[in-house]
């Protein structure tokens, strides 16, 4: 019974602490775009130093520039010290390897950025460091559901209803919102953000009347939205209607349609206030909970119902298992 115990305190503190990566990861991303808000992305021109030194003067840029490069040394070291963690005490092969691979993941995170920062913004990299970002925090909130000491109690059953599975139909979900994340990025990364200055409409009309670079990513941002929004509320009326006995799976969809509701506003208050720094941070870091939440969902019904067919096949299998036993008996 010893035993049992302290693998359950072990068990959880390690949770805690995958938690509390996350959120300095949440963190990370709000102090990234403030830098890109601001206009300090150039602020500190060297890397890994600062004008040649550990720690510069906080003025101007600078103090959201090197603040951003402080949460990243934050966010790295607690993503080594969950993986040393994790490889310690984590008995589950496949959570370890997904702990080592935040890590790496952070690794290179960090690598684009420096890589930003001495080849003065390259489109490519900027948007890669932003993607970059994205995907590590989903892979920590991933953690963060993986070691809850109660993952493991959850079964799988088959799914209920007819349609698109809701594994799928998570999933690509949560892709469709990484991609309007990405063009989002592109769009920032251009300036390109009051390349439309009007919202709902633009220029006045449904359909922009002129065209420019500028314009086409800012417009195709705007479908894109449309088309999260489709999706999104598809998933959330999915479980709602056929899976609302399951608590995980009902609070977490209704989490997401709260949370698209907040980035439409901030969205609609990024363009009317001309890109006030507040609105426009706190837009990229709800898209950050946007994406986290869909990818929660998608694990979710995932360890529920599995992929597609996968659940029948081992059903099939373990009801045939029995009958070559007793023809071998």
């Amino acid at each position: 019974m010893a035993d049992i115990s302290i693998s359950d305190s072990r068990a959880r503190a390690l949770h805690r602490f995958a938690i509390l990566a996350a959120v300095a990861t949440f963190c990370l991303i709000f102090v990234g775009g403030l830098v890109t808000s601001t206009g300090s992305a150039l602020a500190v021109p060297d890397w890994p130093l600062a004008f040649g030194k550990l720690i510069p003067q906080w003025k101007g840029g600078i103090r959201f520039e090197y603040g951003h490069r402080v949460v990243a040394a934050v966010v790295v070291m607690l993503t080594l010290g969950l993986m040393v963690w994790a490889w310690r005490v984590e008995p589950r092969k496949w959570v370890r390897n997904t702990v080592f691979a935040a890590f790496a993941l952070i690794i290179v995170q960090a690598v684009l950025g420096g890589i930003t920062v001495l080849y003065d913004l390259p489109l490519p990299i900027a948007v890669a460091h932003a993607g970059t970002a994205q995907a590590f925090f989903c892979v920590m909130v991933s953690i963060a559901i993986f070691t809850n000491p109660r993952w493991e109690g959850i079964k799988r059953r088959a799914e209920a209803g007819r349609g698109i599975p809701l594994t799928m139909l998570a999933g690509i979900t949560t892709v469709v919102i990484y991609l309007q994340i990405l063009v989002g990025a592109v769009m920032r990364h251009l300036g390109a953000g009051l390349a439309i200055p009007d919202f709902p409409l633009a220029f006045g009309k449904i359909i922009p009347p002129y065209w420019n670079e500028y314009i086409a990513v800012n417009f195709a941002h705007r479908c894109g939205a449309i088309l999260v929004t489709i999706m999104i509320v598809w998933t959330v009326a999915r479980v709602l209607r056929v899976h609302r006995e399951n608590a995980s799976l009902r609070h977490t969809a209704l989490g997401l349609i709260l949370l698209l509701i907040l980035q439409v506003c901030l969205g609609a208050l990024t363009i009317w206030s001309g890109r006030a720094v507040i609105p426009t941070t706190s837009h990229v870091l709800i898209g950050a909970a946007v994406l986290a939440t869909s990818v929660s969902l998608t694990i979710r019904a995932y360890h529920l119902f599995g992929l597609p067919g996968r659940l029948e096949a081992a059903e099939t299998g373990a009801q045939s298992e029995p009958i070559g036993h007793q023809v071998s008996a």
